[in-house]
């Protein structure tokens, strides 16, 4: 039952990253396409509180909790926090984590926010 949970902290973690950059080439994507869809506020707010929390988090010098929770429950489970279990585990982990000084993934998580901020500007959100 940990080791599920630990699983499913990690595709939920998966899903989160996914949601953030796959939000921010929908948004362009979109634009360039005529999609409707990517004017919705409640996408687009939500798209950059997702991002915004990841920022927030770096710069008060939180570790990131969906990697804490996972490594614990990991450790619970008798399996060691970074090498996962099964198939799907393993590719998610391989896709999510990777072993860089800490302060490449501050400049990625600023410029990626920054980038967030001025697509909000040029494609900005619009009520019906």
């Amino acid at each position: 039952m940990i080791e599920f949970l630990a699983n499913f902290v990690l595709i939920f973690h998966f899903l989160y990253v996914s949601f953030v950059i796959g939000g921010f080439l929908y948004i362009w994507l979109g634009y360039f396409l005529g999609w409707q869809s990517i004017f919705n506020p409640w996408f687009r707010w939500l798209h950059l509180g997702a991002m915004g929390i990841v920022v927030a988090e770096m710069l008060l010098g939180i570790f990131c909790p969906l990697t804490e929770w996972e490594s614990r429950l990991r450790l619970a489970a008798g399996q060691s926090p970074y090498s996962p279990e099964g198939f799907i585990p393993y590719w998610v982990n391989r896709l999510l984590y990777y072993d860089w000084p800490p302060y490449v993934f501050h400049v990625i998580y600023l410029v990626f926010f920054l980038f967030l901020v001025l697509t909000l500007w040029k494609i900005p959100p619009r009520k019906k």
